[in-house]
C-alpha cells in the first residue's frame, strides 16, 4: 500500500478549503476538477479518507482516544489492561475518548467522503459516488452504534450554500432506515463497466468488490435491526440473497473488506504503531477469551496471543486496579504477532462475519431455510474464521460445539471478531450474548458495574450544539440501551 499518510497535508488543505472557501493560497497547483477550479479531485481525497477512518476504527495512536483498544475490545473481554486500567477497563473511559472519536469520525472521515460524493456528481463519475456512499454509510453506522441518536440529515452542512452549524439529531431508527436506502443506492451507482476510479487503497479500483461490500454491509445492518423491524429487515435480506447478480456479496476470504497495510512507516497497522513502535505493553488477552479458547481446544488462540515462556497461554481478568493488574499482566499473554505486525490487515467486515449474520437470520426465521440453513452458514462462518488466519479447522471442531442455537452462533461470532472490538461490543450490546463475561471479585468497575451500553456525547456538543444534543439519546449515560437492543 502506498504511503497514504504522506497525503495528509494535501488532504488537510482540502479540508481547509472546504471550510474556508476564500482560503486557497498556494493550493492552486493541486489537481482539480475541470468543472470547479476550487474543488479537489476525488482520487486525492479518497486515500486519506479511507485510511483515517479505518485507523480510527481499528486502533489509532492517540492515547485516551483508542475506542477499539480501550473501549470495545476491553468491554467484550477480548483484551484487558495491565496498567492504567482506569483508561477504559474499569468502565470509566476518559472524556477524550468521546471527543476525539466524535470529532475525527465526522471530520477526517465523513467530511472527506461527502466532498468526494459532491465532486463525483459534478464530474459525472458514478463509481466515485457509490464508493463515497458506501464509506459514509459505514462510518455513520459506527457513530450511531456507539452513541445512538446523532446528527445525520443535517450533518456535514457547515459549508453548504445555506450552512447549518447546529444540526438536529435523528433517531437511530431513522438513521438505520436511511443507511439501508443509501447502500441500496450505492449498489445501483456502482458499475463494473463504468468509469475507473483511482486512489482506492481498499479494493484497488475493483468495483465488484465495492458492490459486495455495500450489499454485505446492508445485510448486516438489516439483521441488526431485525428484532425491531422484522418484516422490513426480512424483505431486504431476502431480496439481496435471491438476486446475487444484482446484489453480489462476499463469497470467500479473497474479497472481504480489509485495509492492507505497509511494512514501511507511516502506513503501518495501528496496533503495530501503538504496541511495537510505541512500545506500549498496556494490553493482554482477557481471561474470558483465553479460557474459552482453551476449553474449545481452539487453534485460533495461537494467532490471537503470544505464548508465555513456558509455551502456555494465560489471560488476565478485566477491571483490576493497577496494583493488582500489573502483576497479573506480567503473567498473561500479549496480543499475537499476527495482529501487531506492521502489515497486519485492518478488517472492516469479514466473510466469516457475513456468514454469522446469515446464520442468525436463518435461525431467527428472518430468511427461509430454518435450522438447516442456519447450520450451513454457521459452519461456513467458523471455517472462514480459521481460514482467515491460514489455519485448518480441526475435523471434530463443529461437532464438539453441540446443537446449534443462537448463543452458539453469537459466541463463535464473538471469537471471530477478535480485533474488531467495536463490532463485537455492538453485537454483545444488541443480544447480550455470549453470556460468559467474567467479573473478578477484585475488579473495580465503575458505571454502577454495568458494562457500557454506549458512550456519552462529547462536551463540545453541549457547548456548540446544546439546543439539539438534549434531544439525543437520553439519559446521556453509559447505561442507556440503544434502539436495536433486543
Amino acid at each position: 500500500m502506498k504511503k497514504i499518510k504522506q497525503l495528509f497535508m494535501g488532504t488537510l488543505m482540502v479540508i481547509l478549503s472546504l471550510n474556508f472557501p476564500g482560503c486557497t493560497g498556494d493550493f492552486e497547483e493541486m489537481n482539480v476538477s475541470p468543472n470547479d477550479p476550487n474543488a479537489v479531485s476525488p482520487q486525492l481525497l479518497l486515500p486519506f479518507a479511507i485510511e483515517s477512518a479505518v485507523d480510527r476504527y481499528w486502533g489509532h495512536q492517540t492515547r485516551f482516544a483508542r475506542l477499539n483498544l480501550d473501549g470495545g475490545s476491553i468491554w467484550v473481554q477480548h483484551l484487558a489492561r495491565r496498567i492504567y486500567t482506569t483508561e477504559g477497563d474499569t468502565y470509566a473511559p476518559p472524556t477524550t475518548l468521546q471527543q476525539e472519536n466524535w470529532q475525527y469520525f465526522f471530520n477526517d472521515g465523513l467530511l472527506n467522503f461527502e466532498a468526494i460524493h459532491k465532486q463525483a456528481i459534478l464530474e459525472g463519475n458514478t463509481n466515485y459516488q457509490g464508493v463515497a456512499l458506501v464509506m459514509k454509510s459505514w462510518v455513520f453506522s459506527i457513530l450511531t452504534d456507539v452513541w445512538g441518536d446523532i446528527p445525520y440529515h443535517e450533518a456535514l452542512k457547515g459549508t453548504a450554500e445555506d450552512p447549518i452549524y447546529t444540526p438536529t439529531y435523528n433517531t437511530q431508527e431513522d438513521i438505520y432506515a436511511d443507511l439501508l436506502n443509501q447502500l441500496a443506492g450505492a449498489n445501483e451507482l456502482l458499475d463494473v463497466n463504468g468509469p475507473a476510479i483511482a486512489g482506492d487503497i481498499l479494493f484497488n479500483g475493483d468495483i465488484l468488490r465495492w458492490k459486495k461490500f455495500a450489499n454485505s454491509l446492508r445485510l448486516k445492518l438489516a439483521n441488526r435491526q431485525a428484532a425491531k423491524k422484522p418484516a422490513e429487515s426480512s424483505a431486504i435480506m431476502v431480496e439481496i440473497l435471491a438476486n446475487p447478480d444484482t446484489y453480489p456479496v462476499f463469497t470467500d476470504n479473497t474479497d472481504y473488506a480489509f485495509l492492507l497495510h505497509s511494512a514501511n512507516r507511516p502506513s503501518n497497522n495501528e496496533w503495530h504503531e501503538v504496541m511495537i513502535q510505541g512500545s506500549r505493553t498496556d494490553w493482554r488477552l482477557s481471561r474470558t477469551l483465553v479460557n474459552r479458547l482453551l476449553e474449545l481446544d481452539d487453534p485460533r488462540l495461537q494467532v490471537y496471543g503470544r505464548p508465555l515462556a513456558n509455551g502456555s497461554y494465560r489471560g488476565m481478568a478485566n477491571g483490576l486496579p493497577d496494583a493488582i493488574a500489573i502483576a497479573e499482566g506480567d503473567l498473561s499473554s500479549f496480543p499475537g504477532d499476527y495482529f501487531t505486525r506492521a502489515e497486519a490487515p485492518s478488517v472492516i467486515m469479514s466473510y466469516a462475519e457475513l456468514n454469522f449474520v446469515l446464520a442468525e437470520a436463518a435461525f431467527d426465521g428472518d430468511i427461509d431455510g430454518g435450522t438447516a440453513l442456519a447450520q450451513m452458514y454457521f459452519e461456513r462462518g467458523v471455517e472462514a474464521s480459521f481460514d482467515q488466519y491460514g489455519l485448518d479447522m480441526p475435523a471434530n471442531y463443529i461437532s464438539s460445539l453441540g446443537t446449534l442455537n443462537k448463543a452458539l452462533i453469537m459466541e463463535q461470532k464473538w471469537i471471530a471478531l477478535f480485533g474488531q472490538g467495536i463490532e463485537a461490543w455492538t453485537e454483545y450490546r444488541r443480544t447480550g450474548l455470549p453470556a460468559i463475561m467474567y467479573v473478578d471479585p477484585r475488579a473495580a468497575f465503575e458505571n454502577q458495574g454495568v458494562l457500557p451500553t454506549r458512550i456519552v456525547y462529547p462536551a463540545s456538543e453541549y457547548s456548540l450544539n446544546g439546543s439539539n444534543v438534549v434531544n439525543g439519546t437520553s439519559p446521556d449515560n453509559m447505561r442507556t440501551k440503544l434502539w436495536w437492543a433486543e
